[in-house]
């Protein structure tokens, strides 16, 4: 759908707003919701989040304006510089852009791109959300993180195919004025 660079930029920040907060309420409310309230005695996980101070990132606890722009940062950075490039790539590994299908051929491109920065996110959340309070152990951080991409791969691939894509998609058509 991009054509040129600055569209490529404009498709990828779009992508990274959507998927950010859609990720930090599914890591809070739905992975992490009931650990919270239980820890803090609260009845709601945002009443756990303000009553510890914040969302626990770097050993500190911070806003969640914080959580969400640190996080958009590092999204939006490696879906430039890894996700868009490859997941083409990979796609046309598979289906030839020419032939197939344009629904079949995003969808490619849907999955790739979500097999490239699911890990890569998890690991870089992984380093942000580690218990260094406990001290480090290498053990743990792999332990942390394949538990990460295993939590996070399920919710990425089917929020990206059948919400998150669609309403980019649909958003861009009309920034851009495309059929």
């Amino acid at each position: 759908m991009p054509r040129n660079q600055k569209e490529r930029m404009v498709f990828a920040f779009l992508t990274v707003i959507i998927t950010v907060h859609a990720f930090v309420f599914y890591s809070l409310y739905v992975v992490n919701g009931t650990n919270l309230m239980t820890t803090t005695g609260m009845n709601s996980v945002i009443g756990a989040i303000n009553s510890q101070g914040g969302v626990y990132m770097l050993a500190n606890y911070l806003p969640i304006w914080i959580v969400i722009l640190v996080e958009s940062i590092f999204a939006f950075s490696l879906e430039c510089l890894f996700g868009q490039p490859l997941s083409f790539k990979f796609a046309s590994m598979n289906f030839n852009p020419k032939e197939t299908h344009p629904v079949l051929f995003e969808t490619a491109i849907i999955a790739s791109t979500v097999a490239i920065m699911c890990p890569l996110m998890s690991f870089i959340a992984n380093i942000l959300y580690y218990p260094y309070d406990d001290g480090f152990n290498a053990f743990t951080f792999l332990a942390n993180y394949f538990k990460l991409v295993c939590l996070n791969f399920p919710f990425a691939f089917f929020s990206q195919l059948f919400f998150i894509q669609p309403l980019i998609r649909t958003v861009f058509k009309t920034i851009y004025k495309r059929n």
